[in-house]
């Protein structure tokens, strides 16, 4: 089936409910790998799809999910087997990818009785439990959390019929695959399993012969595009100093027609490090990374979403299933490990049929690195061009304004920021906050205070006598107490004979 101007999402055999919802957001027509699934996953059958990351995968399982799920307002809810239990399990790699795909379902769903739940980590348990409960129809999770709840018999998957796997390949990375069997063979015998990805790794299709029946295997690509990047991305490649990134960023923040953009990092730290000095010089930035607490991760995506503030910095925790709409520029601040993480990177931009700019700063001593990327992508440019932020290529390639300096014009400081974003205390372990983990909020290093050592702050303190400052003085004894002071063993000598002291420290000689 071929997907036409004229072909809806009315044309399938969709509720008239979940094609309302769509309508209402603005969906009508399919996206190609959309238009090739729904007839198949309609009709039950196991399915094995592939497409480039952006092209809409999402709806592609999604609208076939809540099409088969029955809510407690519709017929037929009463004579299921567990009234309330879960009828599909959407199984994520990461918590963000979790959460969006969660969202994306419940705007599909809003006309219909069918109930969405999200059950991931970072959260704490009590509300899912509950949330489980009171009864959830469709659940979409990540692994770990899913496996903890059904040993512990909150999550009961005897009724599910579909399970879909997103973003297998990811969960290979990531070594989830184990989990994912553990859930599969959890599951009835009798059901539907539909497995999305936009790279098949051998391990994948491993597994989908042990597990799927027959399956379908569908690749939805443009005729006129062979490349692995989709052609609405323009790509450009930079040999860049390390010295000179951070100016050469903030001026390529300034180029005419920029939109929401996201910049990659590899590491925690450089992701930290990045989004300060970009608020430092004046941009609406905020950072995603995996030592952030699942509240200050979400409050950064909503802030990302609702225009608060236009530039994310993130490691990869965010190049997977991120859908945003209206971001223009992709920057990858250091190459990426390679061509897969490369591909997930630049996708987050050129999305839902629009065009985006990808531009990767490559160190010198990156450049073997991404030589193998770029020749594993067919990219023409295996030998980036030496930039730096005064480059004239920089300003045309970017159409960045002439004058433009690293600091951005006070009169263009017109985004609210991340703090006006609310930060929601979610519980569970993983509390730490945006500004407990940054580099150089909340901490005394710099500023003196109580550092103890490397833990900056956390060491143990010493005193003169060579204990811990707690053993010297505890917490119940008062201030004015004091350890008496331990006399010192020590002998002395007067003109080559023992000297001895008396009870009173008397010399007796």
């Amino acid at each position: 089936m071929t997907n036409t101007p004229q072909e809806t999402f009315a044309d399938f055999q969709l509720s008239p409910n979940i094609v309302g919802a769509l309508s209402d957001q603005g969906i009508e027509q399919p996206f190609p790998i959309q238009s090739m699934t729904l007839p198949i996953a309609l009709d039950g059958q196991d399915i094995i799809g592939q497409a480039k990351t952006g092209t809409g995968k999402t709806l592609g399982f999604g609208l076939p999910v809540l099409q088969h799920a029955i809510g407690p307002d519709d017929e037929g809810y009463d004579q299921l087997a567990t009234p309330g239990a879960p009828q599909a399990l959407i199984v994520a790699p990461t918590r963000e990818l979790a959460v969006q795909v969660s969202k994306d379902l419940e705007n599909a769903a809003k006309k219909t009785s069918v109930r969405i739940g999200s059950i991931y980590g970072g959260r704490a348990y009590e509300p899912q439990i509950a949330e489980l409960q009171r009864g959830v129809d469709v659940i979409v999770g990540t692994p770990g959390r899913l496996i903890d709840l059904m040993k512990q018999r909150y999550l009961n998957l005897n009724q599910v019929k579909t399970i879909v796997l997103d973003e297998a390949d990811e969960m290979l990375d990531l070594g989830f695959l184990p989990d994912v069997e553990t859930l599969l063979q959890a599951l009835p015998e009798k059901r539907q399993t539909m497995l999305f990805s936009a790279t098949m790794p051998g391990a994948v299709i491993n597994m989908a012969r042990r597990y799927m029946v027959q399956p379908t295997h569908i690749s939805a690509s443009d005729p006129e595009d062979d490349s692995l990047v989709k052609r609405d991305i323009r790509q450009l490649v930079y040999r860049a100093h390390h010295m000179d990134k951070d100016e050469l960023l903030a001026r390529a923040l300034q180029a005419r027609g920029r939109g929401l953009t996201i910049i990659f990092t590899r590491t925690k730290r450089t992701a930290a490090r990045v989004a300060e000095e970009l608020e430092r010089r004046g941009f609406a930035a905020g950072a995603l990374h995996g030592d952030l607490g699942q509240g200050a991760r979400e409050q950064a995506l909503r802030a990302f979403r609702n225009g608060k503030i236009d530039v994310l910095v993130a490691t990869d925790v965010a190049a997977r299933g991120i859908d945003v709409e209206a971001v223009t520029h992709v920057f990858n601040f250091q190459a990426p490990d390679d061509e897969k993480t490369y591909l997930h990177r630049v996708g987050r931009t050129g999305r839902a049929g629009l065009t985006g700019i990808a531009v990767t700063l490559v160190d010198w001593e990156d450049m073997p690195r991404w030589k193998l990327i770029a020749q594993a992508l067919e990219i023409e440019q295996v030998e980036p061009v030496e930039t730096y932020s005064a480059s004239p290529h920089l300003y045309e390639d970017l159409d960045i304004p002439e004058g433009t300096k690293g600091r951005l014009p006070k009169a263009q400081r017109t985004r609210e920021g991340l703090d006006s974003e609310h930060e929601e205390e979610l519980g569970g372990p993983d509390k730490r906050g945006r500004k407990d983990s940054s580099r150089g909020r909340q901490r005394s290093g710099k500023g003196g205070g109580n550092r103890g050592g490397r833990g900056g702050g956390q060491g143990r303190q010493r005193t003169r006598s060579g204990k811990p400052a707690a053993e010297k003085q505890g917490d119940d004894q008062p201030q004015s107490k004091q350890q008496p002071r331990r006399r010192r063993n020590r002998t002395r000598r007067r003109n080559g004979e023992v000297v001895s002291r008396n009870d009173k420290g008397e010399s007796t000689n």
